[in-house]
C-alpha cells in the first residue's frame, strides 16, 4: 500500500502554533494568571475544568485567577516548554513526558508523589473507530493488516496518541504470548498500512472524520467517543480485545511557578482534578476516573477491556520511552529505517 504520511515537519511549516483557550473568571478583571500545557484531545475537557474550579476557587479563597490552555502534541508541548514555554502546570499524555521536564530540572525530584494516585488524575487507552457498518471487519489488531486496510494515527515523534498506538500494537502481540520478532513485523507490516500520520491527536481525528481519509482511526478513548458522536452515524466504536493502559500525568512546573509567584494556585489547580466533581467532569467527557468508586458509577460507559500496563513492556514509562522512541530505538529501527524489521534487543 502506497503511503503519504503528513510528517510534523511538513505540518510546521504551514502551522506550528498550538491552541491557546483562556479562561476568566470575570470579564476584564486583573488577575493572577495560570497557563496550562497539556496534549492534543483535552480541549473541551479543560473548558469545563476551568470553569468549574474558578467558581469553586473563587468561592472558597476569593482568589481571582485567569487560566490559558494550550495544546498539541504531547512530546511537542513537553519539547515546547523545555525551550522556554512558561507552562505553570503540565497535563500531558505521558509519565514520561512530564519526567522529561523532570530531568532538565524544571520539575522537581518526587513529582509524581505529591498528588494521588501518583499524579494520574485519570486513565484512558486505545481504540478503533471505523466507518459506517464496518465494512473492512476491523475487530481486533490483526484485522489492521488485512490487504486494503488504510490507517490513521498520530506520529510518535510528537504525539502520546501516536506513541500508544505503537505499544499498544506491540503489546497486544506479547500479551497473546508472540515474542519480540512477531511484535516487531506486526508493527512494521502495520505501519505500511498507515496512510496519514498526523502531528496529534485532533489533527488525526480532523482527516479521519472530516477529510474523510482511511478505513480505520487510532486513537484515544476519549477522542473516539467524541469522534463518533459528531459524525451523524458515520463513525462507529470498535473496542479491541486488548489494548495499553494510559496513563496521563500532571504537575506544577517548579521552575516557572516559583518565578511567577504562582506555586499556590498551580497546586491547588491539580490537587482539584482529584476531587469527586473533576472526577465526575472526567468520566462524562470519556475519561476513566482514578477514583474507582466514581469509575464504577460510570460502568456501562466504558466496556471492560482487557488493559495491559506498561510494565509488559519495560521497566516504567521512562524505560519504554527510550527503548521505544528514542533515536534509533524499536520505532526508528522497525520502521522508520529500511530493512529494519529484525529482533530488537529488548530490557525489562
Amino acid at each position: 500500500m502506497r503511503t503519504a504520511w503528513l510528517n510534523t515537519f511538513a505540518l510546521a511549516a504551514v502551522g506550528l502554533s498550538t491552541t491557546l483557550v483562556v479562561v476568566h473568571n470575570r470579564e476584564g478583571e486583573k488577575s493572577r494568571r495560570l497557563l496550562n500545557v497539556s496534549y492534543d484531545p483535552t480541549r473541551e475537557l479543560y473548558s469545563d475544568l476551568n470553569q468549574q474550579f474558578l467558581a469553586a476557587y473563587a468561592k472558597e479563597s476569593g482568589q481571582r485567577l485567569t487560566i490559558k490552555q494550550s495544546h498539541g502534541g504531547s512530546a511537542r508541548q513537553a519539547r515546547e516548554v523545555i525551550n522556554g514555554l512558561e507552562a505553570d502546570v503540565v497535563t500531558l499524555a505521558l509519565p514520561s513526558d512530564v519526567e522529561m521536564l523532570h530531568q532538565r530540572g524544571l520539575i522537581a525530584d518526587g513529582w509524581a508523589d505529591r498528588l494521588p494516585n501518583h499524579s494520574i488524575p485519570y486513565t484512558s487507552t486505545i481504540i478503533f473507530v471505523v466507518r459506517r457498518g464496518n465494512p473492512k471487519g476491523i475487530h481486533d489488531w490483526p484485522d489492521l493488516v488485512k490487504p486494503g486496510v488504510a490507517i490513521v494515527t498520530p506520529n510518535p515523534k510528537t504525539s502520546g496518541n501516536g506513541k500508544l498506538s505503537v505499544l499498544a500494537a506491540w503489546g497486544s502481540v506479547i500479551y497473546r504470548g508472540g515474542g519480540e520478532a512477531e511484535a516487531s513485523a506486526f508493527l512494521k507490516e502495520l505501519f505500511g498500512h498507515v496512510v496519514v500520520l498526523g502531528d496529534g491527536a485532533r489533527n488525526a481525528t480532523n482527516s479521519f472524520a472530516q477529510d474523510e481519509i482511511g478505513d480505520v482511526h487510532l486513537t484515544w478513548e476519549n477522542e473516539a467517543l467524541l469522534e463518533t458522536a459528531d459524525s451523524d452515524g458515520k463513525l462507529e466504536l470498535v473496542y479491541p480485545p486488548v489494548s495499553i493502559l494510559a496513563e496521563p500525568a500532571v504537575a506544577w512546573v517548579d521552575a516557572n511557578v516559583r518565578r511567577h509567584g504562582n506555586e499556590a494556585h498551580a497546586r491547588e489547580y491539580l490537587k482539584f482534578l482529584f476531587t469527586d466533581a473533576a472526577q465526575e467532569a472526567m468520566a462524562a467527557h470519556g475519561y476513566r476516573p482514578s477514583n474507582p468508586k466514581i469509575l464504577a458509577q460510570h460502568r456501562k460507559a466504558f466496556p471492560d477491556i482487557r488493559l495491559f500496563p506498561v510494565t509488559l513492556l519495560g521497566r516504567d514509562w521512562a524505560d519504554v520511552q527510550e527503548q521505544f522512541f528514542a533515536d534509533n530505538g524499536v520505532f526508528d529501527v522497525v520502521v522508520d529505517t529500511p530493512n529494519g524489521a529484525g529482533v530488537i534487543p529488548h530490557r525489562k
